[in-house]
Parts: C-alpha cells; sequence; structure tokens
C-alpha cells in the first residue's frame, strides 16, 4: 500500500475511483477496435455493399448481440443504439408517455436520476402526465415494492427504477417489483446505468419490458454509445420520437416499422459502437460473474477499511452499511468541527492534491437522492465508485486517506 506520509506531499500516481461517472481505463481491445475502424474500414454500417461496409455493419450486428447475450434478452434485433442512458430514457419515456397514450401516469422512486425525474416532470408541465414518486428508506435508500404496487393506477402507463443509485450504491429490488409491473399489465423500464456490465442482468427473469443503459460505465466502451433494449412486443405500444434515414427501405419516405431501424434514425456513432462491440467481448470473456465478484470484493473492503474511520467526528458514509444491497459506489462526507471538509469539492480537491485520489463531488444529477439521505441541502457528498481495473489496495489507501483527513480536521479543530 502506498504510503500515506509521502503521499500527502507528493502523490505517486494517480488513482481513479471516478468510475460512476464514466469507466478509466478502457481495456486495451477497445482503442485497438476503435483505431481499426478509423485507419481500415471507415464506412457507415447498413449505407454500403463493399467489404468496409459489410465489415462495419457485421461488428454492429456483433455487438447487439453480444448486449442481448449480456441481459439473456430475446432479441439482438429489440438492441437499439443511442447516444448514451438519457437518450435511452427519453427514447422510452416519450414513446411511451404522450398526448395520444391512453394511460399517462407514471411511476418513479425518490432515488431516480435526473435523467428520468426531469423528462416526467417535463411531462407533467405540459399537462401531458401524472406522476407518483415513490419514497425510499431514508437509511439504505431501498424503495418497498409494496409502495411501488400501491403506487400503480388504472391509468399507470409506466415504472422507471434506477437499478443501481449513482449516489448511495443502492440496488433497486427490480426482481419484485418486474413481477408486480407484470402483474399489473404495466411497462417496466430500468435505468441501468450503475450496473450493466458488472452486476448480473436478466430481462426475463426480471420481468423487464425496457432496460438502458451506457456504453461508457460499466460496459467500458467510449462515452457516446448507450443502448435501450425493448422486450418484443412493446415496441408497439411506443411511437418514434425521431425519424429520417436508416439506410434501410429508402425507396419509402416513412419510418419502417420493423426493428431496430423503427427506433434508429441517421449515421451511428460507428467508432464508437465498434469499441463498444469490443469492450463486450472482453466482459464475455471475463464474464459478469466475475467481474461482479470483484465489485462485490472491493465493496466489502471499503465496507471492512472505512470501519474505524466511520465513528470519527464528522464522517458519515450515506447507503446500505453492509454489502447487501449494494454496489461499489460510495458517498461520503467530513463534517469535522473546523469545517474545512464540509463542502464536497474541498474533500474532494483534498484527496486528489494530497492523495492523488480522483472523485467527485455534488449531488450528482440526482436531487431527490440527496434529500432522501438528507445531503441536498449540504451540497452533496463526495463519490468514490469502483471498476474492474481498481484494486483492493486502491480501496485500503483510499480508506486510510479519508481516516488521515478526519484525523487531520478534528486535530485543526482542537488546535484552533
Amino acid at each position: 500500500m502506498n504510503d500515506l506520509n509521502s503521499a500527502a506531499s507528493n502523490p505517486p500516481r494517480r488513482i481513479y475511483l471516478d468510475n460512476a461517472a464514466t469507466s478509466f481505463p478502457k481495456p486495451p481491445c477497445v482503442l485497438e477496435a476503435m483505431n481499426h475502424y478509423a485507419t481500415q474500414l471507415g464506412a457507415s454500417p447498413g449505407r454500403g455493399a463493399y467489404a468496409e461496409a459489410r465489415e462495419a455493419t457485421a461488428l454492429f450486428v456483433e455487438c447487439r448481440s453480444r448486449i442481448n447475450t449480456l441481459l439473456n434478452g430475446e432479441s439482438p434485433d429489440h438492441v437499439v443504439f443511442t447516444l448514451n442512458t438519457t437518450d435511452a430514457l427519453n427514447l422510452a419515456i416519450h414513446g411511451l408517455i404522450h398526448p395520444q397514450a391512453k394511460r399517462r401516469h407514471v411511476v418513479t422512486c425518490h432515488l431516480d436520476h435526473n435523467s428520468v425525474l426531469r423528462p416526467f416532470n417535463e411531462l407533467v408541465s405540459q399537462g401531458v402526465a401524472t406522476q407518483t414518486r415513490v419514497e425510499c428508506d431514508p437509511r439504505t435508500g431501498r424503495v418497498d415494492p409494496a409502495d411501488i404496487k400501491a403506487a400503480i393506477r388504472p391509468d399507470t402507463g409506466l415504472v422507471a427504477i434506477v437499478h443501481g443509485s449513482n449516489v448511495t450504491g443502492t440496488l433497486q429490488p427490480i426482481y419484485e417489483i418486474g413481477q408486480i409491473c407484470r402483474e399489473s399489465a404495466v411497462p417496466f423500464l430500468v435505468d441501468a446505468a450503475q450496473t450493466a456490465g458488472h452486476v448480473p442482468l436478466d430481462v426475463q427473469r426480471d420481468n423487464i419490458d425496457l432496460l438502458a443503459a451506457p456504453g461508457h460505465k460499466s460496459l467500458l466502451g467510449p462515452l457516446g454509445t448507450g443502448f435501450l433494449y425493448i422486450r418484443p412486443g412493446i415496441e408497439n405500444m411506443m411511437r418514434t420520437v425521431r425519424e429520417g434515414g436508416t439506410g434501410s427501405v429508402s425507396e419509402l419516405d416513412v419510418q419502417p416499422t420493423f426493428m431496430p431501424d423503427r427506433f434508429e434514425p441517421g449515421s451511428h456513432n460507428a467508432p464508437g459502437i465498434v469499441g463498444l462491440n469490443a469492450a463486450l467481448g472482453w466482459i464475455l470473456d471475463q464474464t459478469v460473474e466475475k467481474l461482479w465478484a470483484h465489485d462485490r470484493k472491493l465493496t466489502e473492503t471499503m465496507i471492512d477499511g472505512l470501519h474505524d474511520t466511520a465513528s470519527m467526528p464528522g464522517f458519515s458514509c450515506v447507503g446500505p452499511q453492509g454489502i447487501k444491497y449494494r454496489c461499489g459506489v460510495f458517498s461520503v462526507r467530513i463534517d469535522s468541527e473546523d469545517g474545512r471538509f464540509a463542502d464536497p469539492n474541498a474533500l474532494a480537491q483534498a484527496l486528489e492534491q494530497d492523495y492523488g485520489i480522483l472523485t467527485r463531488a455534488g449531488i450528482h444529477c440526482a436531487p431527490l437522492a440527496h434529500q432522501t439521505v438528507g445531503t441536498h441541502a449540504l451540497g452533496g457528498t463526495t463519490r468514490l465508485s469502483f471498476g474492474p481495473f481498481v484494486t483492493a489496495q486502491d480501496v485500503k489507501y483510499a480508506c486510510d486517506a479519508l481516516a488521515q483527513l478526519c484525523e487531520s480536521a478534528a486535530a485543526h479543530a482542537v488546535s484552533s
């Protein structure tokens, strides 16, 4: 483990603990695949019959197939490429909830991200929809499936739930919620931004109708990539929100009705999707089960490492206090008497400058989550989040750094 005393004056290296924002580093095969596309192919998939275009198209087909395998989906053609998770969530939400929809009541929970909260709020402000926001346990962040069931009405057209919180690391009971939604014949949308790629997901087992995920987080691909999985049959309930060229049935001036072209107008981010395909190959080779076991080990190491720090004055860590119902996302605060780290940005700055640890501070685009755990009015938290290339040694070092900052703040308070 790095020596903290020497690290404080001369950080030996940069320790990236901001994987909840985007994963880093990427597997080497990702850059290699993108470089091959950029230097050897360059063609737009589905827009040519020459060899380079055919190879690019084959890589897209392979990428859809790998995503479908990862999720245990029913059809690769029901994997729709998007710009990111936000784009995928908007496609699902506005595809199902619109002025012509018969059921326009929506349900979400307080731990959801702005990528769900804002589209819902916009629909409500336009008078298109009504909504119910289900509260979560302030200690764990967990939503009670019974509360979701109670929120569903005859006019409910969508239930949207974040699988893993980007604030508390809380894993929601999507299996139980999925059962409730299926029994109620209400489409169930899962935001898997923090889980797709390192937490096992099974859309058939969990009765998930739509699942949105980014390519650049736990799937280890480049920024500007994402997807929406649509369960076969659900597309018939959705309207398109964008129309345009698809490279298919070009003789028609209306949007194709078949999948995935129906929801994929315009040219794709081919370099990004090719890189994502390579990342998916790496994940499938490693297996999600192995990556999940690694995340669990890091989570356990973090919880153990913070055991003594948790008793220090002013220190707090939100979310589940045990390994159950949590992934590798930790939000902390140091509210010492001297107030040096009361601003989460000050704590993040100290971790970077003194120890070379890279984190993210603030509200994390999830205001209701911070209201739930009582940190919204305080400016949020400082978040540390793990990825497959983070080691147990890195986590122990981060825990020791937090302990030292707590001790330093307490000593400063006493001396002043």
